[in-house]
C-alpha cells in the first residue's frame, strides 16, 4: 500500500489554503517590474507597520538568541481587554489560534457548524482534527442564526462565526449574537473571530470580551495581521475562559510567537495613532472603491471590514486582465462565489489605479 494511503483519510479530504498571490510571484508570471504591482489581494494594511512596532522589531533583533517571553505582550492584551493573563492564549497569526480551539474540541465523530462563505480556515481546521463540516446556507451573504441554531446536532462541539465575516464583509447585529449564544446549549463552544473589529465604526463597537464572563463557552479570537500592519510578523490571540484559555496552552506549541512578533505586537497595540489613521484611510478608501463599483455597475456586498467584495461577470477573466495589468486582487470561487471578486481597500492612489484597471478589464 502506498504511503499516501497511509495518512488519514480526512487529512486527504482537505483542500489547502490558497493565499493571495505574491507581488513577487505576479512579477515573475508577467514580466512586470515589482514596483509596477499594486496587491490588493489579501486585506493587509496599505501604511504598512505601525512605526512603534517597527522601531520595536529593529530593537528586539538584539535579542534573537534566546527563547521568546511572552509575558509583556499578554501583559498588554490584558490591560487592552480587561480580562486577566490566565484568559489570553496566543498564536502564531490568529490561524494558529483557530487551529488550536479545533485540536481542543473536535475529533472523528464530532461536528462543527459555520456558515457558507465563512471564512475558509473554518473547514480547515475542522477537517484536520477529523471531525464533519455543517455547512449553513448563508443569509444575504451573511450568517443565519437562526438556521445555525437548528443545525446544532448531539455531536456538535464547535461554532465558528466571524464577525464582520471575510469574504463576504457581513455583519451581525450585537443583539442578534447575544440572543443566538443564550440559545446555544452550554457544551457547544461559540468561536467568535473578530479579526475586523477595528474597521468598525467606534459607535457600532461593542467590546464582546465583556460577555465571557457570563458565556464560558465563548472564545473570542483577533488578530495584529490586518489593522495594526503586521501580517508577516503573524501574532494573533484568543480571549476566554481561564478554563478553555488552559486547554488550549496544553496543544499550544511552545515559543509560538516569537521574539520579533511579541516585541512588534506590544508597541503597535500602543500605537494609538497609527491605528486611528489607519481606520480614517479606509473608511475613506471604502468610499472611494464602493463610488467606483457602482459608476462601473458592479454589484458589491455592503462591507464592515478593510475589503469590498463585488460581482463581475466572468470573473476568472477579469481577474486575469487585472493580473495583466500589474493589479491583484482575490478571487473567490473558492468560497463557492466564482461570479465575484474581492478587493482590498488601499491607498488613495491603489484605489484609483485598481479601478482604471477594472474598467479596462471589463
Amino acid at each position: 500500500m502506498a504511503l499516501h494511503e497511509q495518512s488519514l483519510p480526512y487529512v486527504r479530504a482537505i483542500s489547502p489554503y490558497q493565499p493571495g498571490k505574491p507581488i513577487t510571484q505576479l512579477a515573475r508570471e508577467m514580466g512586470l517590474a515589482v514596483e509596477q504591482i499594486v496587491k490588493l489581494a489579501s486585506n493587509e494594511n496599505p501604511l504598512g507597520m505601525s512605526p512603534k512596532a517597527r522601531a520595536a522589531v529593529n530593537a528586539a533583533i538584539e535579542n534573537l538568541a534566546r527563547y521568546p517571553d511572552d509575558f509583556v505582550l499578554k501583559q498588554a492584551l490584558a490591560e487592552h481587554t480587561g480580562v486577566s493573563m490566565a484568559h489570553i492564549v496566543l498564536g502564531n497569526g490568529s490561524n494558529d489560534v483557530l487551529d488550536l480551539i479545533a485540536r481542543v474540541f473536535l475529533a472523528p465523530g464530532r461536528s462543527a457548524v459555520f456558515a457558507q462563505y465563512a471564512f475558509a480556515v473554518y473547514p480547515l481546521a475542522t477537517l484536520s482534527a477529523g471531525a464533519e463540516s455543517i455547512v449553513v446556507p448563508a443569509k444575504d451573504h451573511g450568517h443565519d442564526l437562526d438556521a445555525m441554531l437548528a443545525a446544532i446536532r448531539p455531536d456538535t462541539r464547535l461554532i465558528w462565526i466571524a464577525n464582520p465575516n471575510n469574504p463576504t464583509g457581513t455583519f451581525l447585529p450585537y443583539p442578534q449574537l447575544q440572543t443566538f449564544l443564550q440559545a446555544v446549549p452550554a457544551e457547544v463552544v461559540v468561536v467568535l473571530d473578530e479579526a475586523y473589529n477595528e474597521y468598525l465604526p467606534p459607535a457600532q463597537r461593542l467590546e464582546t470580551v465583556r460577555w465571557l464572563a457570563d458565556r464560558p463557552n465563548l472564545v473570542v479570537t483577533r488578530t495584529f495581521s490586518k489593522i495594526y500592519g503586521l501580517a508577516g510578523l503573524r501574532v494573533g490571540y484568543a480571549l476566554a475562559s481561564a478554563e478553555i484559555a488552559d486547554l488550549m496552552n496544553r496543544v499550544r506549541q511552545p515559543f509560538n510567537c516569537n521574539n520579533l512578533a511579541l516585541a512588534g505586537a506590544t508597541a503597535a497595540l500602543d500605537d494609538h495613532e497609527f491605528v486611528a489613521r489607519s481606520y480614517a484611510l479606509n473608511r475613506a478608501g471604502m468610499e472611494q472603491i464602493v463610488g467606483g463599483l457602482k459608476r462601473l455597475n458592479c454589484r458589491h456586498i455592503p462591507s464592515h471590514g478593510n475589503f469590498v467584495t463585488f460581482r463581475v461577470e466572468q470573473a476568472a477573466a477579469v481577474n486575469q486582465k487585472l493580473l495583466q495589468q500589474g493589479v491583484i486582487v482575490r478571487p473567490i470561487a473558492g468560497y463557492g462565489m466564482p461570479d465575484w471578486l474581492r478587493v482590498t481597500i488601499g491607498t488613495e492612489s491603489e484605489n484609483a489605479r485598481f479601478l482604471t484597471a477594472l474598467e479596462v478589464a471589463l
